[in-house]
C-alpha cells in the first residue's frame, strides 16, 4: 500500500515543487527505503527509518485524525493537500484518517429530505456531496478527493481525478447517481449529525480532532507539523 501512496505523493511534490525536490532521487518509489543510500538519496531516511519500526508494532491502535472542513474552503484545502495527505501518505501503518466534508453547511429538512446552504455556495455543496459519495464507495476516496482539493479547479478536477484513481465499479455515472439521489442526502445528513456532534462545538474549519478530541493546543499541533503530533502521540 505505501509505495502507490509515496508515488501519488511524488508526483504531487513535482508539481507543486517543479521535480527539484526529489531531483537527486534516481529510485522508483518501492525502493525508497531498500537501502540506507537510496533512503538517503531520496531525503525520505527519517521516515523509511520510521516505517521499518512501526511495521514490528502493528498491534498497537493508530492515531485517529479526523477532519471536519469544504471543499472549496481555501484554509481546508491548504491543511488537506499539504500537511493531512502527505503525513498519511508517510505514516498510514500508524495513523487512520476519516473525512467529513460538511463544516459550517447548513441542513434544512423538506418534504421527507434534506437540502444543503453552504458557506461558499452550491459549487461547494456539490464538492460536498461528490467527496462523501466518495467516502462510501471506494477505499481509493482520499488519494480521489487530494487529487479533487489539490488542483486549481475542485469541480472541475473531480471527473479526471475519478478516472484517473477509479475502477470498474467506480465510475462518474455511479458517483453522479449518488450526488443527484437520495443516498446523497441521507449520507450528507450522517455528516451533518457528526458535525452538530462535535464536542465541543466546532468554532471553523478546518476543524481537527486527534483520536477524538479537539483542543486549541491539538489544533495548532496538527497545523504545524501534523507528522510530528502522530509521532509524539503513537504508543508503543
Amino acid at each position: 500500500m505505501k509505495a502507490p501512496l509515496l508515488l501519488i505523493l511524488t508526483v504531487w511534490l513535482n508539481t507543486q515543487h517543479g521535480g527539484s525536490a526529489l531531483s537527486t532521487c534516481s529510485h522508483p518509489p518501492s525502493q525508497w527505503c531498500s537501502s540506507l543510500d537510496s533512503a538517503i538519496q531520496c531525503g525520505v531516511l527519517k521516515q523509511c527509518l520510521e516505517s521499518n519500526f512501526t511495521r514490528s508494532h502493528q498491534n498497537v491502535d493508530p492515531i485517529q485524525v479526523g477532519l471536519y472542513y469544504e471543499s472549496l474552503c481555501p484554509g481546508c484545502r491548504l491543511f488537506l493537500s499539504d500537511i493531512l495527505f502527505p503525513t498519511w501518505v508517510l505514516l498510514n501503518d500508524i495513523m487512520s484518517v476519516t473525512l467529513v466534508p460538511y463544516g459550517n453547511a447548513q441542513e434544512k429538512p423538506v418534504n421527507q429530505t434534506y437540502i444543503y446552504e453552504c458557506q461558499h455556495g452550491e459549487q461547494e455543496c456539490l464538492g460536498n456531496m461528490i467527496e462523501t459519495c466518495l467516502l462510501n464507495m471506494t477505499k481509493m476516496a482520499f488519494p480521489i478527493i487530494f487529487c479533487m482539493e489539490s488542483s486549481g479547479d475542485v469541480i472541475k478536477a473531480a471527473k479526471p481525478c475519478v478516472e484517473l484513481y477509479g475502477s470498474s465499479e467506480l465510475t462518474w455515472d455511479n458517483i453522479m447517481s449518488c450526488v443527484k439521489g437520495d443516498q446523497g442526502k441521507q449520507l450528507m445528513h450522517q455528516n451533518a449529525l457528526k458535525t452538530n456532534a462535535l464536542n465541543p462545538p466546532h468554532q471553523y474549519v478546518p476543524w481537527v480532532t486527534i483520536n477524538g478530541e479537539h483542543t486549541e493546543d491539538l489544533q495548532n499541533k496538527a497545523m504545524s507539523s501534523l507528522f510530528t503530533l502522530v509521532c509524539s502521540m503513537y504508543k508503543v
